[in-house]
């Protein structure tokens, strides 16, 4: 029998590949440790208090509902913490007044959840309101206990309020830095983007091309993700203290956040337009796309940099005035090459917080 090998190209994939998971794993318990943290001191703290403070026996659900209230995107935590008390308080009402009257039973249990749930469904479609209305009417029916819907009551009361002091005082979320964490990731991919064109223009092959238009449906996704967290950097402007006197900035950066859209769209549009002129007629441009690449590169690495984007918006600026020496008998497919690559260069100068006239 022969033994099998792996070529060359197959043994660099699988490398690349599990360099890659590797790499995404990390990513994510370096932005996910730190709120790990906070949820475990935000845990701890909420047993004490229901222990030592209130004499709960057994306070098991206090730094639940610590975690519970916690685990959501920075930004979203203090909502979270509300729904999930208001969740708490409806399902042990509804809960209560079920076994009141209809004392307890498979048909109370039955009628309390769906009530609480349909309730909870008047008050919003939030699914953290839905699930904890559901379980404290079930845990309030199925123990039937004295004092367990009150008991569970205070519990949520102490983590949630444990949680509400955790993620809007101690530490609240930095709304700017939510917004540059997103803007980057969506920066590189337009980059990416970028010089994967130019990598189609000078190899003559529509392969890059292609994987090029891939990555800008990969960056709609991002485009997405910083939508949300544009919305969620002004509620937490208006609603966290720390943050009440120094808005104007979030504000201004949450405009020009909203640039990037723009910008996707006219890379894609750049991208379309050099699949559609044909490699071979775009050599002269090459080189001004990996350029292009290589300032949305720069403002990927440090958004955050008044230089850096200042040198963006100039480097920008040179390549549309290069773009618009093309002459006007050059073949349409280039000018419109030319015309989309002035459109990005725009867009990045306004992304930069640049006034184009200026």
């Amino acid at each position: 029998m022969t033994r099998s090998r792996l070529l060359p190209a197959d043994a660099e994939h699988w490398r690349q590949l599990i360099a890659g998971e590797v790499d995404d794993a990390w990513q994510r318990v370096r932005s996910g440790g730190w709120p790990a943290i906070q949820g475990t001191f935000a845990a701890t703290v909420s047993w004490v208090i229901a222990r030592h403070l209130v004499q709960h026996h057994q306070p098991f659900f206090a730094p639940i509902a610590a975690v519970v209230a916690l685990n959501a995107t920075r930004g979203e935590r203090g909502t979270n913490a509300l729904r999930m008390l208001a969740g708490v308080i409806l399902g042990i009402v509804v809960a209560e007044a079920a076994v009141t009257v209809m004392g307890s039973g498979y048909v109370t249990l039955a009628v309390a959840t769906l009530v609480s749930m349909l309730l909870a469904l008047v008050l919003g479609s939030a699914r953290m309101i839905i699930a904890q209305a559901a379980a404290s009417a079930i845990l309030t029916v199925a123990t039937n206990a004295p004092g367990v819907g009150p008991a569970r009551l205070i519990d949520a009361l102490i983590g949630g309020g444990v949680a509400l002091v955790v993620s809007q005082l101690l530490f609240p979320a930095a709304p700017l830095k939510l917004l540059h964490r997103d803007e980057s990731a969506a920066l590189a991919g337009m980059a990416r983007s970028m010089h994967l064109a130019a990598e189609a223009i000078e190899r003559n092959d529509d392969a890059p091309a292609d994987r090029a238009v891939e990555q800008l449906r990969t960056v709609r996704d991002r485009l997405t993700e910083l939508g949300k967290t544009r919305q969620l950097t002004l509620h937490t402007a208006r609603r966290t203290p720390r943050w009440w006197l120094r808005r104007e900035p979030i504000v201004q950066e949450e405009e020009n956040a909203g640039q990037l859209d723009l910008l996707g769209s006219s890379c894609l549009a750049l991208t379309r337009a050099i699949i559609a002129a044909g490699e071979a007629q775009l050599q002269s441009l090459k080189g001004a796309i990996s350029e292009l690449g290589d300032v949305l590169q720069a403002l990927a690495t440090a958004p955050t940099n008044r230089d850096v984007r200042q040198h963006a918006a100039d480097e920008a600026l040179r390549i549309a005035r290069s773009t618009s020496q093309i002459s006007p008998d050059a073949p349409e497919p280039e000018r419109a090459v030319a015309w989309s690559m002035r459109q990005v260069a725009h867009d990045t100068i306004m992304f930069a917080g640049i006034d184009p006239e200026q």
